[in-house]
């Protein structure tokens, strides 16, 4: 299945997603400073003895230049500046020819200095999480007081070092209605891209309150009606049914077509080298200790049965939209044990179907925050 791979700095190329992801995460250690209370990793603040060695990070990386010229690598955690191999590594990937991006935690150990070093190990781009419009509401979400005003430093130091800044956020009850003024601060640092990523209930993250699916249609839809006067990019994250809306609202193909989901132009590898369709899908199909990420992405049954728009379940096998969503493959999993199950978060029913749906057995979910589309 061929799709269209956006680089920054170069134009779109194909990449066909049976053969190579169009991202691959690295989740370097699950240590981390920081308790959020979204935590896929539920991290802690020691690292894990049976992490990847240094020497066996480096094979890694070898085996994911296999994939292809400039294949993205984000390194993630935990924080992945608590390995202190981490700046290195990313030297070491960018040197094989790796497209190499980190999403360092908002604390102490990301100064001004480790963000110039990795600036100049090769960094493509930095990632950083705020998920409330202020100190406040976004400290009380981290855990951590000062978190906010440590990872505004952070994307700030990104920005004087010439490196393209990336803000994650993600939605839930507790953060959505934040999201207007956290797109203006989105703004304000100067970050080239947007990543609102709509939980999934995993690790930590399945305390929280997740949107309705009316809910979640209704911020998708504000998202499409916005996105035209941001002056930086913006994706979803585990919310393919943006795309379906975007068609929906705009009838046209969404200007930022990736169509990738777990398992289909995305893999992860675990702090012990486990093989996931992605991190909030943890069903391993591997160990790169054992077989090659590339074998394993290419060749495993359950990343086959993924890629296989055919093999979805329920209404969203039904959904005419399949084939440009798809829906979360990681929520369907979390909330059914089955990855090809109907993806909860989707409010819309195929015209003509009469099958089971996600919320039959779920209690209403009442949300008396206001809506980000009406409080602007």
């Amino acid at each position: 299945m061929s799709r269209p791979e956006h680089r920054s700095g170069g134009p779109p190329r194909r990449v066909d997603t049976d053969e190579r992801p169009f991202v691959l995460i690295w989740e370097l250690t699950q240590a981390c400073d920081l308790t959020c209370e979204h935590c896929r990793a539920d991290a802690q603040p020691d690292r894990h003895p049976d992490e990847l060695t240094t020497e066996e990070a480096k094979t890694l990386l070898d085996q994911t230049r296999e994939f292809g010229e400039d294949q993205l690598v984000v390194f993630s955690g935990g924080d992945p500046l608590k390995r202190d191999d981490a700046v290195d590594l990313v030297e070491y990937g960018t040197d094989i020819g790796l497209s190499v991006t980190m999403t360092p935690s908002g604390t102490a150990s990301l100064s001004p200095d480790a963000v110039a070093d990795l600036a100049d190990a090769g960094l493509r781009r930095m990632a950083v999480s705020i998920d409330g419009a202020n100190a406040e509401r976004h400290d009380a979400f981290r855990g951590e007081s000062g978190s906010f005003e440590e990872t505004v430093s952070a994307a700030q130091s990104a920005t004087n070092e010439g490196l393209p800044l990336q803000v994650n956020t993600t939605v839930c009850r507790q953060t959505v209605s934040d999201l207007p003024d956290i797109a203006d601060l989105v703004a304000d640092l100067g970050a080239v891209l947007w990543s609102v990523f709509f939980l999934v209930p995993v690790g930590r993250g399945a305390a929280l309150d997740p949107v309705s699916p009316d809910r979640a249609e209704r911020v998708m839809e504000w998202l499409v009606e916005r996105s035209d006067d941001w002056p930086f990019g913006l994706k979803t994250t585990e919310a393919p049914h943006y795309r379906r809306v975007s068609v929906q609202q705009t009838d046209a193909p969404p200007k930022r077509q990736m169509g990738i989901t777990a398992g289909d132009g995305f893999a992860f590898v675990s702090h012990v080298g486990e093989v996931y369709p992605s991190g909030f899908l943890p069903e391993s199909a591997g160990n790169v200790r054992d077989r090659s990420v590339v074998d394993i992405y290419r060749d495993s049954a359950l990343f086959e049965d993924l890629r296989d728009e055919d093999a979805l379940r329920g209404k969203c096998g039904a959904c005419p939209y399949r084939n440009v969503c798809g829906g979360s493959r990681s929520r369907a999993y979390a909330t059914t044990g089955d990855p090809l199950e109907s993806d909860p978060l989707c409010s819309f029913v195929p015209e003509g179907y009469d099958g089971p749906l996600p919320w039959d057995d779920a209690s209403p979910h009442v949300e008396p925050t206001p809506d980000p589309a009406n409080s602007r």
